[in-house]
């Protein structure tokens, strides 16, 4: 019986091009994969612009944010001759003001260094039950030494691995490479008075120290106090501050500050908003915007064909709802503005197109910086109250996830940027309920499930054809093979059958 595995034939009994008529045949039949491949094409085109889509609108979501909320809006400059004394820095939270700064005191380290000795890798205990002592950050420490591994090197490594977290052991050669001395030296890794090492003592026979503590005016007493632990103190706007670090960012909601030396009296400093920053972030979202709605109207164009019979062309994503839904999702959160409240507005703050912020005729928006400039000198609050969520979002408690009325602020401002960021949301997210059977999503989601629903069915029908082609190539192979092996049998009889007539003759 012939099967069609490893067949190999070339018409030679027939005459015909049995291979040539098999690829033919078989070409013919995968004609239909072929138009489902095309369609699973034009499925992933789809799939990969609504991606995109996505991407945009997500980044322009972000762009939102950064202006949805008055720490994020908000954006200051600082001024003044501090060079030197403080580093000063505005953000988040700020208030524009001016400030007066006098540093009384920095912040220091207290550190403490022991005798020096000449050899640092010789032991230094006489015997066992030795030890270091101190007290720092609330913990006392009690170093037992090994009278066999009592060297300095030895010693400090010991210290740095029993109290590694609260201060910091080293060795340092304090003499010439001629005559040297060896000082072991105790740094806290706690800073201020807080941080002071205290009740240092060694009975160490080789380790010897004077632990007289600093007096009551910070002032070492003993030789071995290498130097005290002292808090920074400055006067912020006529009050006294202390801290234990050199870091008074907590003082000035909004404002960094740092100070790094003593000044002769006060240094002023400036906080103001920053014009051109917050600029450049409406700037950003704009070209942001831009970008999504560029998307959409080339998505949304289609060009006739110039000859007849010619095909016109078109977006991928033409005529899919999709794009109109985020383009009024953009309207309802920017432009539906109460017509109550632009009547009265008399200053000139309701919308967009008031403070410079035009809309052109393919939608995307355009700065008039100079609107703009004068509306941010003229008023910044109310400026900034147009896209900003001033009094906080509440939603209705009996709200579903994810409908209209879970996105819907309850309380009197909403803020553009903060409605079109709760907009987008939607568009992406996905309502929860009770149902577990229920499962309604953003319309991102619907339309990339659907499509890769589509995808999956293709690529099965795609699987199920080939596998039957793959059965009729065969067929088909087998076919010819009995073709070729009759068609010789008959050629054999014929040859035959002239030879003898040939021989009769």
């Amino acid at each position: 019986m012939l099967n069609g595995s490893g067949i190999n034939f070339s018409g030679l009994a027939s005459g015909l091009d049995t291979n040539a008529i098999v690829s033919q045949l078989v070409a013919l039949e995968r004609i239909p994969i072929q138009l489902i491949e095309s369609q699973k094409g034009q499925q992933q085109d789809k799939l990969d612009k609504i991606n995109q889509l996505a991407d945009l609108v997500k980044g322009l979501q972000e762009k939102a944010e950064g202006l949805s909320s008055l720490d994020e809006f908000y954006a200051f400059s600082v001024g003044g001759s501090f060079e030197g004394s403080l580093t000063v820095s505005a953000g988040a939270g700020a208030v524009a003001g001016t400030h007066t700064v006098e540093v009384l005191s920095t912040s220091g380290t207290d550190r403490w260094s022991f005798d020096g000795v000449a050899d640092s890798t010789s032991n230094l205990a006489a015997g066992a039950g030795e030890t270091v002592d101190f007290t720092v950050n609330g913990t006392t420490y009690q170093i037992a030494v090994d009278a066999a591994a009592s060297s300095l090197d030895a010693i400090a490594s010991q210290i740095n691995d029993e109290a590694g977290d609260d201060v910091t052991a080293t060795v340092v050669n304090t003499g010439t490479e001629a005559a040297p001395s060896y000082k072991l030296l105790l740094a806290s890794d706690h800073q201020g008075e807080d941080g002071r090492i205290t009740g240092i003592a060694s009975t160490v026979a080789g380790l010897t120290i004077d632990g007289t503590p600093a007096d009551g005016s910070g002032n070492a007493v003993s030789a071995n106090h290498v130097s005290v632990g002292t808090n920074a103190v400055a006067v912020i706007d006529g009050l006294t501050i202390t801290r234990t670090t050199n870091d008074f960012s907590d003082v000035l909601g909004g404002v960094s500050l740092s100070v790094l030396a003593e000044t002769t009296g006060e240094v002023t400093f400036t906080v103001e908003p920053d014009k051109e920053a917050i600029k450049t972030k409406i700037e950003e979202f704009i070209g942001s915007y831009n970008e999504v709605l560029e998307f959409i109207n080339a998505q949304n164009t289609y060009t006739p064909p110039e000859e007849d019979g010619e095909a016109g062309t078109s977006g991928v994503l033409f005529g899919d709802g999709l794009l109109q839904t985020v383009k009024q999702t953009f309207n309802a959160a920017l432009f539906n503005i109460d017509p109550a409240t632009v009547a009265a507005d008399t200053e000139g703050y309701s919308t967009l197109s008031l403070v410079g912020i035009s809309t052109n005729s393919d939608g995307t928006l355009e700065l008039d910086s100079t609107t703009f400039d004068e509306k941010f000198d003229g008023n910044l609050e109310a400026l900034a109250d147009l896209f900003v969520d001033t009094d906080g979002f509440e939603r209705d408690p009996g709200a579903v996830e994810n409908t209209g009325a879970w996105y819907e602020d309850t309380t009197a401002d909403s803020g553009l940027m903060a409605s079109l960021v709760r907009g987008i949301e939607q568009l992406f997210g996905s309502i929860e309920d009770n149902d577990p059977d229920v499962d309604l999503q953003g319309i991102f989601d619907l339309k990339r499930d659907a499509i890769n629903s589509r995808i999956k069915s293709l690529n099965e029908q795609i699987q199920q054809k080939e596998d039957r082609l793959d059965d009729y190539e065969q067929d088909l192979v087998l076919r010819f093979a009995r073709l070729e092996e009759l068609m010789g049998a008959l050629n054999a009889q014929g040859a035959s059958l002239g030879a003898a007539l040939t021989q009769l003759g």
